[in-house]
């Protein structure tokens, strides 16, 4: 059932026919989270599903190392988004986390996987709301993880991208639901940084479901176009293998930078989906993002660039 869906988004879509590899990576991303659990490294915990609203899908998944290695302080947060067209995937995916926690779990972090409502039933706007409530939350209860709650980064792909770049851009949002100020801002290849200008161009079918047929609401859920003020540090990865990716996190950049705030792009010739799966694995790519997010925390830096136990890096 998932595959027609999939296919009936794109076609009849006027979009370009590279327009469904994401789609496609999507619904292996599923499949593969449905054949097989996470592996996690020895020495990791688990909280799962803890809730933070009525909804079955208002859960998320916390990481946390079973002995803390920094003393004195809590651990930073890696607060993860999954990504799936705004309608699909799911927090325990093994490409949302499995290398991200293996990563940075045994260095002393903590990784926390949220859901939330999907189409048809949340709009991207109400999942906005649901991601800052879940950030909230996990700010709340961070002690009980050993976590620092002023010490989060948020990161999200695709769709996730979107809804992490939408609440950093629009900070009132996340602070409506009670959120507190987190360090930065990592956006793996987000699907959608200026609304407006994706549905007035040639687009897959997908961004219809997600954002409807009235231009009056486009600004509103686009992160170029809410983004008015000074914005936490903000990294954007982006697939130079799909044609708009790039070019859309660089005007961001650029605005964001022309309102004072500190952004970068980071460019990588990976695919959309292996710019979410590989990253934590050992390489030139991990270690970029993981001098942006040292970046933001002298003490997080350290345990970055310490080798976690067992470690080969």
């Amino acid at each position: 059932m998932l595959g027609v869906s999939l296919i009936a988004l794109v076609s009849g879509a006027p979009c370009r026919p590279a327009s469904a590899g994401p789609l496609r990576e999507w619904l292996a991303e599923h499949r593969l989270a449905q054949e097989r659990p996470v592996a996690l490294p020895t020495g990791v915990r688990v909280a799962r599903d803890v809730a933070y609203g009525d909804d079955a899908r208002q859960r998320f998944d916390v990481y946390f190392p079973q002995q803390p290695l920094q003393q004195g302080r809590g651990a930073p947060v890696i607060f993860m988004v999954h990504g799936g067209a705004w309608q699909f995937g799911d927090k325990a995916a093994p490409s949302v986390i499995e290398n991200k926690v293996a990563r940075w779990v045994p260095r002393g972090l903590v990784v926390i996987s949220t859901n939330y409502r999907l189409l048809p039933q949340a709009t991207p706007a109400r999942q906005a709301e649901d991601v800052a409530r879940a950030l909230a939350a996990a700010q709340k209860a961070a002690a009980s993880w050993g976590a620092d709650p002023h010490r989060f980064i948020l990161m999200g792909h695709s769709a996730g991208a979107h809804l992490v770049a939408l609440l950093a851009a629009s900070p009132t949002l996340a602070a409506t639901a009670g959120a507190t100020p987190w360090l930065g801002v990592v956006s793996l290849d987000s699907a959608a940084l200026n609304v407006p200008e994706i549905m007035n161009a040639r687009h897959p079918r997908l961004y219809d479901r997600a954002f409807g047929a009235d231009p009056a609401g486009w600004p509103s859920v686009s992160p170029f176009h809410v983004l008015t003020g000074r914005v936490p540090p903000f990294l954007m990865v982006c697939s130079t293998l799909r044609e708009d990716a790039c070019p859309q996190a660089r005007r961001f950049v650029a605005r964001a930078q022309s309102l004072g705030g500190r952004a970068s792009v980071l460019a990588q010739d990976l695919s959309h989906g292996n710019i979410n799966q590989r990253l934590g694995e050992a390489g030139a790519y991990t270690q970029a993002v993981e001098a942006f997010m040292g970046s933001l925390d002298t003490s997080l830096a350290t345990a970055l660039t310490d080798a976690a136990p067992g470690d080969r890096r």
